[in-house]
């Protein structure tokens, strides 16, 4: 049987993994100790921490920002960022707002929110700002405040709520629009009920309580300090209050998958006959390693958001990459110090039976075994409907538009979305996404600005220039045909831009969406060959092949090109949109793929690096191709599937949630990780390496001596328990061919 050779000296990787299980297993009381003490000295530190204010948004080196930045310095005080409100009033029908009854009670509204808080900066009266709709059915009253919208507290934002709720009464509709009103999303039934499924996918898997709680217990723990950890030190490295939200979707996610590997390996090597402590020391050493470089991979992946260069993206990523730190450290010293606690129990009756009588009964071919026996007898009929199906899947991807949801895109029972139909009603659709262009001149070169864009097609009204006091700068409002979302009012901002000088700077919330969303296109091909780059060479080095790390990375663009395709069906054409709860189609969420490319190839990797690390070891014990793809999928295929049908279930959590943005990333990493995990890895992978057969681990022999050996299939653990004074082991050892 053939069995590769190698000239270099093993990495000491497995071997420092596998001493280092041992030792927490032996030092159970002292590791379970201080992985309490750290949840616990972060807990407190969150708890007196000052509560977290949103992060400073900003997109540097785009149009839109620079217009901000001038506004600061030209018209200090401004408050040019600051959230802002509109309570919009209609008039029953038959009626208009210039009635004298309801025009007193929107002058009363107007004094409520001018003493309704301290953090409002100015309220305008619509008689007086011409806020009345030309049939005189609609009138706004526009409330600019002096912070951002996730810096409002509470009682400021009751206070408009309340003042919104006493307008209602003689037959007058009043609804409340703009960012004010924007809060965290709250967490729901819909994520509970994706924990509840994953436990009961772990119960299922092995048979055990005890088994099934160690890998939410270890999860729920590396959650717990890493977005405590984020809380304290929200305010002093200006992480925002949105921070933690990406830190504990992956480190959950990415929390139980490790843990469970661990376990079932542990489980493994106890059912193979061999001492507890031996067993720990072995899983930690063999699936530990795996966690080591698939862990990698993820940090890689949300540590190179950077490349966007956008600081809240950035620190959003290194957030989220050190609670994926966590969770494998927790995987890689918590876990078995907590099966150390567990002892026999942590197996289901029968396999404990099993294991005590000494006879290891000789099981049917489980399903994994009979998928990879039929996938290498018809290989390229399995990778023609894998890549074809993926292929259709992704079809609409082609029609792709990105933007960013605003409040029209908001289910028809949110006020901001009733109040955004009213302003469309009454003023017109571009009314909601108003362009504020900043003139860097006097005032003739203002009015000439002006005179311009009112020549330019799209645009409905332009507002007379406002000077600063220095009288060098003026702002201009202009009022698009279309709504902010729509290419139309894309293309006028451009027009406006190409128009004028480089002294006139197009800004405002409806810009700035449209520089992100160009700015997150340009990034998408550096992030991604920077993310697939690093990984590439990391896989390499793991798999000790440069095919293998090759059909991983095209197995990945192909899962989330199609993952892409099917939010543009849903989202955008609104193909079972119903199904999803999608009121409104609209574009995609302009960070949507690159936050898809982060995320799920980061988990992607993690399954690729389980599944095929494990046909590895049985290829490098000595087996054939064939045969090694078999042993993978027998001893990791129902692993494989149980976390992935976990981490879909928590993505799925979040479809239910009201927020069009959350509801959208749920959707898409739900359906992401279920055509890669079941679909390319699955089914795609086992065919391509069927098809390559040894020349799938084929590296050259100069890379080969180059290249660090990080045993990552564990092979050197054979020396390290037969070396003298090791300790010995009763179980049947992995002997090199």
């Amino acid at each position: 049987m053939p069995c590769p050779t190698h000239q270099w000296e093993y990495a000491p990787v497995a071997t420092f993994l596998y001493k280092l299980g041992r030792s927490a297993f032996r030092r159970r009381r002292l590791v379970a100790l201080l992985w309490v003490a750290l949840l616990a000295l972060a807990g407190v530190g969150a708890a007196t921490a000052p509560a977290a204010t949103s992060s400073s948004f900003s997109i540097p080196g785009t149009e839109a920002q620079k217009a901000f930045d001038l506004l600061e310095q030209r018209f200090p005080g401004g408050n040019a960022d600051g959230a802002t409100a509109r309570v919009v009033f209609k008039a029953p029908d038959g009626q208009k707002m210039t009635d004298a009854a309801h025009r007193a009670k929107v002058e009363k509204v107007v004094g409520e929110l001018k003493s309704g808080s301290d953090q409002v900066a100015s309220v305008t009266d619509p008689y007086t700002a011409q806020a009345v709709s030309r049939d005189g059915s609609t009138a706004y009253v526009s409330v600019s405040y002096k912070v951002s919208g996730m810096e409002l507290t509470d009682a400021t934002r009751e206070a408009l709520e309340k003042t919104g709720h006493d307008a209602q009464g003689q037959g007058l509709t009043v609804e409340i629009g703009g960012d004010a009103l924007q809060t965290m999303p709250e967490t729901g039934a819909g994520e509970i009920v994706g924990v509840v499924i994953a436990g009961i996918v772990l119960v299922l898997t092995f048979g055990s309580l005890v088994a099934a709680g160690l890998p939410l217990l270890t999860a729920i723990i590396g959650v717990g300090i890493g977005v405590s950890t984020i809380t304290a030190l929200a305010n002093v490295l200006d992480l925002g209050s949105t921070t933690s939200t990406l830190a504990m979707m992956i480190g959950l996610a990415v929390g139980i998958d490790y843990a469970l590997f661990i376990v079932s390996r542990y489980r493994a090597e106890l059912a193979e006959g061999r001492e507890r402590e031996e067993a720990a020391g072995r899983a930690v050493g063999t699936a530990g390693s795996a966690v080591v470089f698939a862990g990698l991979t993820v940090v890689i992946a949300l540590v190179g958001l950077a490349v966007v260069n956008i600081p809240m993206l950035t620190k959003m990523g290194f957030a989220a990459a050190g609670t994926v730190l966590i969770a494998v450290l927790i995987a890689l010293t918590l876990i078995p110090a907590l099966l150390g606690f567990a002892g026999s129990k942590v197996m289901g009756r029968k396999q404990r039976k099993g294991v005590q009588e000494g006879a290891l009964r000789k099981e049917k071919p489980n399903m994994g075994t009979r998928w990879a026996r039929f996938v290498i007898r018809r290989p390229v009929m399995v990778l023609l409907v894998g890549v074809l199906g993926l292929g259709a899947v992704a079809l609409p991807a082609a029609s792709l538009e990105m933007g960013l949801p605003d409040d029209g895109a908001k289910p028809v029972s949110a006020t901001e979305r009733r109040a955004y139909d009213l302003l469309s009603d009454g003023f017109g659709p571009g009314f909601n996404g108003p362009l504020m262009v900043v003139v860097d001149g006097d005032k003739a070169v203002a009015e000439s600005t002006v005179s311009t864009i009112k020549g330019l097609k799209g645009v409905v009204a332009v507002t007379p220039p406002t000077p600063n006091k220095a009288g060098d700068t003026a702002m201009v409002t202009v009022i698009p045909k279309d709504r902010p979302s729509s290419v139309e009012t894309e293309r006028l901002v451009h027009d406006i831009r190409d128009a004028t000088g480089d002294n006139v700077l197009v800004t405002g919330a409806t810009a700035m969406n449209i520089d992100f969303s160009q700015k997150m296109n340009d990034a998408l091909l550096p992030y991604l060959a920077l993310v697939v780059g690093l990984a590439f060479l990391l896989l390499m080095v793991v798999f000790r092949s440069i095919l293998v790390p090759l059909k991983a990375a095209l197995g990945f663009l192909l899962s989330v090109v199609a993952a892409l395709g099917a939010v543009v069906a849903v989202f955008q054409w609104g193909w079972l949109g119903s199904l999803f709860g999608v009121e409104q189609t609209g574009p995609i969420m302009s960070m949507m793929p690159i936050f898809m490319v982060g995320v799920v190839f980061g988990l992607a990797m993690d399954y690729e690096v389980f599944l095929v690390t494990r046909m590895r070891e049985a290829y490098v014990h000595g087996e054939r191709p064939g045969e090694a793809i078999v042993s993978g999928f027998r001893h990791s295929a129902r692993v494989v599937t149980a976390a992935a049908v976990i981490m879909i279930a928590v993505f799925s959590g979040f479809i239910g949630m009201d927020d069009q943005m959350i509801k959208m990333i749920g959707f898409g990493l739900a359906v992401a990780v279920l055509f890669d995990a079941f679909v390319v890895r699955m089914a795609i992978v086992p065919a391509v390496l069927a098809l390559l057969g040894h020349r799938a681990w084929w590296l050259p022999k100069w890379l080969d001596k180059a290249l660090p050996n990080v045993d990552v299939e564990g092979e050197g653990l054979a020396k390290v328990t037969a070396s003298p004074g090791a300790p010995q082991d009763s179980g049947p050892t992995l002997v090199k061919v």
